[in-house]
């Protein structure tokens, strides 16, 4: 028999600000951002788009980019995630993780979020939550990343 969990309790530390974000992978400086390249991402914060640590892209005027930054990111299934970049452990000061590899690092408290397993599991156990996890739907290409309701 199997159960369904509704009306979850569990509130994430990090505060639910409006995500909105469109990647056409198909076209322009996206065209490498396929599920074959394992390891690639896309920070989208309030300077713009960032592919390989530069700004690619501005924002464009209905872009919303949740509460410290978003990064898109190909795990080392080839599939696509997207995470809020705000540390949970340090969700008040509201400064984003940096990307190192597969990790999303804390500046602040040093914790380590795994994105290559799709997870963003905390690794040296000073969080307790993991990173809060968008909605992200690939349509042929392209991505549309949302808040999870």
């Amino acid at each position: 028999m199997l159960s369904a969990c509704e009306g979850t309790t569990f509130q994430s530390s990090v505060p639910a600000y409006p995500v909105r974000v469109s990647i056409d992978t198909r076209v322009g400086q996206w065209v490498h951002f396929q599920p074959t390249a394992t390891g690639e991402y896309i920070v989208i914060d309030k300077n713009g788009y960032h592919y390989h640590d530069a700004i690619v892209a501005p924002l464009n005027a209905t872009d919303m980019w949740g509460y410290a930054g978003i990064v898109v990111y190909i795990n080392m299934m080839g599939g696509y995630d997207a995470y809020d970049l705000c540390c949970p452990n340090c969700a008040s000061l509201r400064q984003p993780c940096e990307i190192n590899g597969i990790f999303a690092v804390c500046p602040r408290c040093g914790e380590h979020y795994d994105l290559g397993s799709g997870t963003s599991a905390p690794q040296k156990g000073i969080a307790h939550e993991y990173l809060r996890r968008l909605n992200i739907i690939n349509a042929d290409g392209k991505l549309t990343i949302t808040q999870r309701q």
